[in-house]
């Protein structure tokens, strides 16, 4: 079939009739009134030849007149690539020549350089693309434009954005007319604070959107009507081109998914509030379903010692915990922004103190406090504990390394598992054994953490944060430092092999590493200590440095590359100790001076600070084992029931289980597959969502950053100039010696980039986050929580990195 009528195509065809023909037969099938036409299917595109007696004909049966040629790529209008304007459109074309002239533009636009760099983007495969073309009659409008169904902005699923101009809604897509942005709001929605209530007939995006024109509901209520009806047929958000005609007809043009949204949160019968809780672990990549079992639970247990019980919930692959009940209880709203700013970071903090003065959100209840039984013993215990640790700290320290190591032998699995179902059975009872050494590990870090954060109130008015900062780095005994610098002596140990480690990619080098054909270079004995580890570590999903190591040689090429003696990682690090012991010095004398008795308490609790808050990562590190030995039964039970031994990290225990009687889940695997594909590639993650779609960050007012100023928090202080790098992988970064690290959020996996990094930025954190404690600790300046830095950067771009004044600014 050459060529078939519009009407005849719908979503079960698109590899014949492409995207957009797809969906203009479904609007049809679903009784809209879009324009008459037809589609030259993929075959002909596939022989390469215009069938033009077929393309007459069709023509001649439409009545000739001016015509609309349209692209309909195989590829286009997907859930997760629109391909919105990559491909040609020609309108107003008359006549059988230049008819067929417009079919061959459209069929050549499939191979333009814009639509090429676009599928490659999106990893959309090049073998089985084809390109169908549409041709409907002309509609010479009065005024067009497009609908979204849900509002792009900010997510929110109950409001419909309009883009409206006079004349042909091509221009309103090109960019070209005068645009009048709407948003069509559901007049039963209560309006956010600071907002004025939606109307029915239209109201600005924002405050610097156009104001909508003075009109009566009319089209618009039409046009909303249609809206919800298309959406309602495809059953997501649509992003509809429409047109009215002078007689004031409304026509359907083209209906697509909303590329862009970010999935709804759980359906509610009220509004919630939902805060994502990734950005403590420094991961915006989705988790794998497999990992978000086992994060649900960590993260459930993390908030509940801290007196407090919530829902983490899976929205888009990523953990949100529902902080609804918290934001409305009296009791635990006043320790909300505070929670925010320690553990989440000054976006998150941000975030919570517009919601806590959203009326929607106001308290209730009586406000009386929980039973605390249960809360009072755990005070006891953290207080003795944080004392103990406080008063013998280095006795406290071998305590937390001993419970580490029993950690490390308890967590290996038994010779004696022989079936899956004992596998199986290990995995399930593993994540939920009591840690009798749980103590020894906790509350020397949390005693560590109070020594580095309580000086700074003591000393107001004596010493700034940057003094307490200096004071802080170059600490010892933290794990992850240890790792970088121990990765630092084996590429200095492998320097005989320095132009194979850096001519040859690291993959390769990984792939002959694991077969055993590469030179010596002491690989083994790092991964021994530390192949557990990896970039996104907190997730089972995530295969580790031991199993892939090629993060590693992509670090050991990093430190090859650096060949300046004195900025060698053990030498700054030593710098930054003495460095600390120098300013401890003249911060003790200046503080006993002005505050006597606050003074030496806080000296006292610095210099435990030195000597405990190393010991920060090491919890996780600890959890790591037992993360490891889960991980390697559900492949052994992978590499026995399904063709990929990791499809079992796409599944849930319970699913696996019915797996292993005999139920066939590979359709569900694929689909769980694609999804976690398409959300790797996604760049933006929501600070926080509404449960009506809405990230609630923007909704706040834009900052107001002068030309090439991107203001963020300073985290480790510090100045530096140099060109920037902005990656988004680190387990294949290229980073010269001197060049500024620019990434969404970083964990301890990302570190080893630290060693050559001359600064560090980033999108998302807290200041007590891993990646500004390592930064810190390198002496290396850093500037977290700087929205859009990703994109806003570009690599080679030079930069200057203010870590005392939170700002990065470009230099050119």
């Amino acid at each position: 079939m050459a060529v078939i009528p519009l009407s005849e195509a719908h979503a079960g065809l698109v590899p014949l009739v492409g995207g957009k023909a797809a969906g203009l037969g479904e609007l049809i099938r679903a009784g809209e009134r879009v324009p008459e036409g037809f589609c030259v299917t993929t075959e002909a595109h596939r022989a390469g030849v215009i069938p033009e007696a077929a393309v007459r004909a069709a023509y001649a049966r439409l009545g000739g007149g001016p015509v609309a040629v349209r692209s309909s790529a195989t590829v286009e209008d997907l859930p997760d690539a629109s391909f919105a304007g990559q491909h040609h459109t020609v309108l107003n074309v008359v006549g059988e020549a230049d008819l067929m002239t417009a079919i061959g533009q459209c069929w050549e636009s499939l191979w333009s350089s814009r639509a090429v760099a676009y599928r490659e983007a999106h990893d959309t495969g090049v073998a089985d693309v084809l390109m169908a073309v549409v041709v409907q009659r002309m509609v010479l409008p009065a005024r067009a434009g497009v609908l979204f169904t849900a509002n792009p902005l900010t997510g929110n699923r109950t409001e419909m954005l309009v883009d409206v101009a006079s004349g042909l809604g091509t221009e309103v897509v090109d960019g070209h007319a005068n645009v009048t942005h709407l948003v069509l709001a559901d007049p039963t929605d209560e309006a956010p604070p600071g907002q004025p209530p939606p109307a029915t007939n239209g109201a600005p995006v924002s405050p610097t959107a156009p104001a909508p024109q003075p009109c009566g509901p009319g089209w618009r209520a039409e046009l909303r009507a249609a809206g919800r009806r298309v959406q309602t047929h495809f059953g997501t958000p649509q992003d509809v081109e429409w047109a009215i005609d002078h007689d004031g007809t409304l026509w359907l043009l083209q209906a697509r998914p909303i590329t862009t949204l970010f999935p709804l949160p759980p359906q509610t019968d009220d509004l919630r509030v939902y805060v994502e809780f990734g950005n403590v672990q420094g991961m915006l990549r989705p988790v794998t379903p497999m990992g978000m079992a086992t994060l649900r639970q960590v993260i459930a247990a993390m908030v509940a010692s801290l007196g407090m019980r919530m829902e983490i919930v899976d929205i888009g692959g990523r953990l949100y915990g529902d902080l609804t009940d918290l934001v409305r209880r009296p009791a635990t709203r006043r320790r909300l922004v505070r929670l925010m700013s320690v553990d989440f970071g000054p976006r998150a903090q941000a975030v919570m103190e517009h919601v806590l003065r959203d009326p929607r959100f106001a308290p209730s209840g009586d406000g009386s406090r929980r039973p605390a039984d249960a809360a009072l013993g755990t005070a006891l215990r953290a207080l003795r504990g944080i004392l103990r640790a406080l008063a013998r700290p280095d006795a406290a320290r071998r305590r937390l390394v001993a419970a580490v190591d029993r950690l490390r032998a308890e967590s290996t699995a038994s010779p004696q598992l022989r079936t899956a179902h004992d596998r199986l059975r290990f995995v399930r009872d593993h994540g939920d054994g009591a840690d009798g050494g749980a103590d020894d590990i906790t509350w020397p870090i949390v005693a560590g953490m109070l020594a580095s954060a309580l000086p700074a109130h003591l000393l107001k008015g004596v010493a700034t944060e940057d003094d307490i900062h200096a004071v802080l780095r170059g600490v010892p005994h933290n794990v992850t430092i240890e790792m970088d610098l121990a990765l630092w002596a084996l590429a200095s140990a492998a320097r005989p092999h320095r132009d194979l480690l850096l001519d040859t990619p690291p993959a390769e080098l990984a792939a002959r590493y694991l077969r055993g054909t590469l030179p010596e270079i002491g690989l083994s004995g790092f991964l021994s200590r530390y192949g557990h580890r990896a970039a996104a570590e907190a997730d089972v999903g995530v295969p580790r440095w031991a199993e892939d190591p090629t993060p590693v040689f992509a670090a050991i090429a990093n430190y090859l590359r650096l060949t300046d003696p004195a900025q060698a990682p053990d030498r700054r690090f030593a710098r930054a100790a003495e460095d600390a012991e120098t300013a401890l010095g003249e911060l003790a004398r200046r503080a006993r001076r002005h505050r006597p008795v606050r003074g030496r308490i806080a000296i006292f609790l610095l210099r435990r600070g030195r000597r405990l808050a190393g010991l920060r990562e090491s919890g996780k590190f600890a959890g790591l084992y037992r993360l490891r030995a889960v991980r390697e039964q559900l492949l052994l039970i992978g590499s026995e029931v399904f063709p990929a031994a990791d499809d079992i990290m796409f599944l849930t225990l319970d699913e696996v289980a019915a797996a292993l009687d005999g139920a066939d889940l590979g359709g569900l695997i694929a689909r769980r597959r694609a999804t976690h594909r398409r959300e790797l590639r996604r760049r933006v993650v929501p600070v926080a969502l509404l449960s009506d779609g809405t990230d609630v960050e923007s909704t706040l007012p834009a900052s107001d950053d002068g030309e090439g100023l991107l203001r963020g928090v300073g985290a480790a202080t510090g100045r530096v100039t140099g060109p920037a790098r902005v990656i988004t992988d680190p387990s294949t970064a290229y980073l010269e010696p001197g060049e500024i690290l620019v990434t969404a959020t970083t964990d301890p996996g990302w570190t080893p980039l630290f060693l050559t990094a001359a600064a560090l930025v980033t999108e998302t954190g807290a200041i007590m986050a891993h990646g500004p404690t390592v930064a810190r600790e390198y002496g290396i300046p850093a500037v977290i929580s700087v929205p859009g830095a990703t994109s806003r950067i570009v690599t080679g771009q030079v930069v200057t990195v203010d870590g005392a004044a939170g700002t990065v600014t470009m230099v050119r």
